[in-house]
């Protein structure tokens, strides 16, 4: 990570005369930079000490303008790389095709990664039963896990699988469709819901994301050539970062008949 200061943040940028709270103005002068292309995604901040030392400005100081500017998906923290200008990411999912993330990133030559949140193994819930017409007393796999790519948080994903299909949930590495297609239970369809939602607190904090800010929240079935339910997923997908495509064929109008 680069231990200079970007020449756009100078210290006459910081003004302790102004009202306005040091940490603020941090914070301005670094989306201004942004705005003006002077720092550009994935260039990475100096780390907190040198950037209060160069600034002369507290450690404290520079946390709170940098919590803030996360929070606002200006800058993104990498675990245990430092923190960098977010990329302004976009990113068109077809919702015609049944793919992983590690597949769809890939795909787009971006590197994608897991953080795994939890994952256990328990009878399923009646949800979870309905979801995968399991009978009372059968037990699931679960794995939660937060998706990335390129580094940059981009969606919040709970699976649940049949135990008797992912008899061990640490399997899941990266791909569970991986995994899945190693037992011999590839996945070939899938139903799929979706629909907008606001991110509580704690979502919004994994992602990186204001609290409240829109997402999309999608459940997926997916079934094996024979119709068995292999997977139940649900996730929640950063609403600034996705964009959720279908191709529709337009069937073509009934002849019209006329009388001769």
């Amino acid at each position: 990570m680069s231990d200079q200061m970007p020449e756009a943040l100078s210290l006459a940028s910081l003004d302790e005369s102004n009202p306005t709270p040091l940490y603020l103005q941090l914070q301005q002068s670094i989306e201004e930079a942004v705005r003006k292309g002077a720092i550009k995604a994935d260039d990475a901040l100096p780390g907190e000490r040198d950037l209060a030392k160069q600034l002369g400005v507290s450690r404290v100081t520079v946390r709170k303008a940098i919590t803030g500017l996360v929070k606002k998906g200006v800058l993104v923290q990498r675990w245990g790389s430092g923190t960098f200008i977010a990329p302004q990411m976009r990113l068109e999912q077809p919702l015609s095709r049944l793919s992983s993330f590690t597949d769809d990133m890939s795909a787009r030559g971006l590197p994608s990664s897991a953080i795994l949140l939890s994952r256990s193994i328990g009878q399923a819930s009646p949800a979870e039963l309905m979801a995968l017409g399991l009978s009372p007393g059968d037990e699931v796999s679960r794995v939660n896990r937060l998706r990335l790519a390129n580094g940059v948080p981009m969606a919040i994903e709970h699976a649940v699988v049949p135990s008797r299909f992912l008899p061990d949930p640490s399997l899941v590495k990266q791909s569970l469709y991986a995994v899945l297609h190693e037992q011999g239970v590839m996945p070939t369809r899938a139903l799929q819901r979706l629909h907008a939602v606001l991110l509580s607190d704690d979502q919004a904090s994994l992602l990186q994301v204001p609290s409240k800010s829109p997402a999309l929240y999608i459940e997926r079935r997916s079934f094996t050539g024979t119709g068995e339910a292999v997977e139940f997923t649900s996730s929640y997908y950063r609403g600034d970062a996705y964009d959720f495509v279908a191709e529709l064929t337009i069937s073509p109008p009934d002849r019209i008949h006329q009388d001769a």
